[in-house]
């Protein structure tokens, strides 16, 4: 073993240099940072939690940004109180499944759709420096959702011009934007990208009960039974057991070839 890592590393020669350039070599391996941005804190984790999940066993670094905390989703509580519980749950979804966490500074319901919104975010893309980039498709029954998929579009590129001034230096280095499936989304999402993600729907159902939202403690809207349905059925449309599926922008769907595939 000695001498395969003597030759594999070249002139090092101590077991300290060696160890220093396997970290280094696993470090460049880390190539994605994924930043999911949901408009309220559990969007991100029903929708695309279990590939967050996934992609961070692989090394990736992933990081969620709630623009507001849905605070005002608990007829039983103040909007602050429940804003308050809401913030401790998202931390704790975020730990099961080893991701960063990002609160926004806006208000349930009332995301603003500005140009200060949008530098906002621009401002975190330009701090994350994410590969890719998970949101809200672009219709929605939820203003904030629409409102968030906006912001979004128009953040990545004014996080790449240089002459947009924020706290961060312009960042270019997006390779792709992924619009999650969610039932408040459903105009004009078509299912174009479906990923197994069969191994983590435990820890996916982990992550999203930290919810008291989602173990049926406010809402009757049954959020775990349609999420774990919806991915058994975009399995079934995978030949898998589980996946989820992304809808992406009429131009990424264009592919140069050089012959049928």
């Amino acid at each position: 073993m000695i001498p395969l890592l003597l030759l594999l590393f070249g002139g090092l020669t101590s077991f300290h240099q060696i160890a220093t350039a396997l970290s280094e070599s696993r470090q460049t391996a880390i190539e994605r940072t994924i930043l999911a941005i949901g408009a309220h804190s559990g969007d991100m984790e029903l929708t695309c939690g279990a590939l967050l999940a996934q992609q961070k066993k692989k090394s990736d670094r992933i990081v969620i940004l709630h623009l507001t905390l849905g605070e005002g989703g608990n007829p039983q509580l103040s909007p602050r109180a429940y804003g308050e519980q809401k913030k401790r749950e998202a931390i704790a979804a975020a730990k099961v499944i080893g991701a960063e966490v990002i609160f926004g500074p806006y208000q349930d319901g009332q995301l603003p759709n500005t140009d200060a919104s949008r530098l906002y975010v621009a401002d975190i893309i330009r701090q994350v420096k994410p590969t890719h980039i998970i949101t809200h498709w672009e219709k929605s029954i939820h203003k904030d959702h629409t409102t968030a998929h906006a912001i979004v579009k128009d953040a990545v590129l004014l996080a790449s011009l240089a002459g947009v001034t924020t706290e961060h230096q312009p960042y270019r280095g997006i390779r792709a934007i992924y619009y999650a499936e969610n039932w408040e989304d459903a105009d004009g999402f078509k299912p174009y990208l479906l990923i197994d993600v069969s191994e983590f729907l435990g820890q996916w159902k982990e992550c999203v009960t930290q919810y008291e939202f989602i173990r049926g403690g406010i809402s009757t809207f049954p959020y775990l039974e349609y999420y774990e349905a919806l991915a058994r059925v975009r399995g079934a449309e995978a030949r898998k057991r589980y996946a989820i599926a992304f809808e992406v922008d009429p131009s990424a769907k264009k592919r140069i070839l050089d012959s049928l595939p």
